[in-house]
């Protein structure tokens, strides 16, 4: 069997998300100690915390926890009795880690200098990426891991194929494929992120055009132009760079900390008769 610690190593070199599943308390008769540790990934588990029922069900909790991109730890308290089937009677408190999670489907629609600096800086980040380009030789030789890298000759048609939820990033060598770039994004009106590189007069010109194609204020007002955080000075690729990774990280953090679970203290998951214990 697979070592939880290789199989881990194994699934973040490959970038596959998985769960780290560990027993942190144990109480009366169990299958196995404090300490005990699973990894969970959509397909396979490494490892094992006990087997039967107990386990089973850690499984079911551990993908649903990938399925619905939960990105905080979780506490569960299992009593090894009627309610899983097995005899051994005893408590278990499980935590469940997520790890490797993707946070952002990003999809960056530019291969020049500001393209070249931000995708390796999101590519080192939790996140999968398309970059798409017309131009075959503006992608660097090396495409970094997790990098899509996306040649076509007509860029506003793989905006319909981009998941639900994710961040647009334009930043083209064209003005008028920038334009219609944020028409068609617009349009979809589904993405968590839509920046548009350029100055508050570009904003200003394209608000304008898009506008006379029926687009309202409120739509509008979705799209970042300039992006990138302010706090962030610079006009050097790699400085725009920063300010724009930093403002995806932002707003990712923003987005999954609506759905960040507040923790029970592991105390109160425990049996009356161990949590008094605890107190003396």
């Amino acid at each position: 069997m697979n070592s939880w610690l290789s199989a881990l190593a194994d699934l973040q070199n490959q970038g596959e998300p998985c769960v780290l599943v560990t027993i942190i308390e144990e109480l009366g008769s169990t299958p196995r100690n404090a300490g005990s540790k699973m990894v969970v990934s959509a397909a396979s588990s490494f490892d094992t915390i006990g087997g039967g029922h107990l386990e089973y069900k850690a499984m079911q909790i551990a993908r649903e926890m990938l399925a619905s991109g939960q990105q905080s730890t979780r506490l569960e308290r299992l009593t090894l009795g009627a309610s899983l089937g097995q005899c051994c009677g005893g408590v278990t408190v499980l935590l469940f880690e997520p790890i490797g999670q993707v946070q952002a489907e990003i999809a960056v629609f530019g291969a020049g200098h500001v393209g070249r600096a931000l995708v390796p800086l999101l590519a080192s980040l939790p996140c999968r990426i398309r970059w798409i380009d017309s131009r075959e030789q503006e992608f660097p030789e090396q495409i970094p891991s997790g990098v899509r890298k996306i040649v076509s000759e007509e860029p506003v048609d793989e905006i319909e194929h981009l998941p639900v939820g994710s961040y647009c990033i334009v930043m083209t060598h064209n003005h008028p494929l920038d334009l219609e770039l944020s028409a068609a994004i617009l349009k979809r009106n589904d993405f968590a992120y839509f920046g548009l590189i350029g100055s508050k007069t570009k904003r200003v010109k394209f608000e304008h055009r898009l506008r006379e194609r029926g687009f309202d204020n409120g739509v509008l007002q979705r799209m970042r132009c300039p992006l990138g955080l302010a706090e962030v000075k610079g006009k050097l690729p790699v400085e725009i760079a920063i300010s724009i990774a930093g403002e995806i990280i932002a707003t990712y953090n923003a987005n999954f900390g609506q759905h960040t679970a507040s923790a029970e203290p592991i105390a109160k998951l425990l049996p009356a008769s161990r949590r008094s214990q605890a107190t003396h």
